[in-house]
């Protein structure tokens, strides 16, 4: 019986192996630590991101300590330092997080990311590591202005003011991913910015010296608001389990919805 040529073919077969490159998707944290290096290079390449996360809060800062301006207590720099870390916060994880992510969708940057083994969630933890790294680079400069100018928290203070800063960090990106990663651009500019002026409202209201223990309350139920009273309870080495469970909550649930509901287009 006589052997055909396409039997020839199929036992012509090669080690598994044998040749080289050989695609297949890199393992998890690789994929993460790359889409986070990523992230953050386009972060620190953008003029109008840095003018939000740097320049800002160090002109409010600078400015609210120095200037006459409200009734802030004896201490300015006490009250002023947290209050400005909520906004750089709020300001760097959430609006600059949104808006270009909202963008990123439009002009077809995530659909490319979506055709990669990168997975959504993937993509999700990258942007909010990136922002994290930023947001503690924004912390140290912030700190560290606040120190010339008086500030002289403990080091527990310090300690606490860290942990906190890094759950609302994590909070405010899951909260601009999700907005940003459902709503088109267009609205998602446009609704971004008007949250931040709410929320901030929301978070300066805590800062009050005379505040009803009702609206109190109320404001900690927002996430702008369980961050100012954290970041205000942690500089003085105390803290809120309340608002840090807000926060936590918060994340948790803004972080889930935004993997389900995420759009690449």
């Amino acid at each position: 019986m006589s052997v055909t040529h396409h039997d020839r073919l199929a036992d012509n077969r090669f080690a598994d192996g044998t040749f080289t490159p050989r695609p297949q998707p890199a393992p998890a944290a690789r994929m993460l630590a790359a889409q986070t290096r990523l992230e953050l290079t386009l972060l620190l390449r953008n003029g109008e991101q840095l003018l939000i996360t740097m320049f800002i809060p160090i002109t409010l800062l600078i400015g609210l300590t120095l200037l006459p301006v409200g009734d802030f207590g004896d201490d300015r720099v006490d009250t002023i330092v947290p209050a400005v870390m909520m906004v750089a916060i709020m300001s760097t994880a959430f609006t600059g997080q949104a808006i270009a992510v909202g963008f990123d969708r439009r002009y077809g940057a995530l659909k490319r990311l979506g055709a990669t083994p990168l997975p959504r969630w993937g993509i999700i933890a990258g942007k909010s590591a990136a922002v994290v790294i930023v947001v503690a680079m924004q912390s140290l400069l912030l700190g560290a202005i606040g120190f010339a100018l008086g500030w002289r928290p403990e080091a527990l203070g310090l300690l606490l003011g860290s942990v906190v800063i890094a759950l609302g960090t994590v909070t405010f990106a899951a909260l601009g991913l999700l907005l940003g990663g459902t709503l088109r651009a267009e609205i998602v500019l446009a609704l971004a910015n008007i949250l931040w002026f709410v929320m901030a409202g929301v978070g300066s209201v805590i800062f009050a010296d005379q505040l009803h223990s009702g609206v109190r309350i109320g404001a900690q139920l927002i996430p702008s608001g369980a961050l100012a009273q954290a970041l205000e309870d942690a500089t003085t080495g105390s803290i809120n389990v309340m608002c840090v469970a807000v926060l936590a909550v918060w994340a948790a649930v803004a972080g889930f919805v935004a993997t389900r509901t995420f759009k690449f287009t």
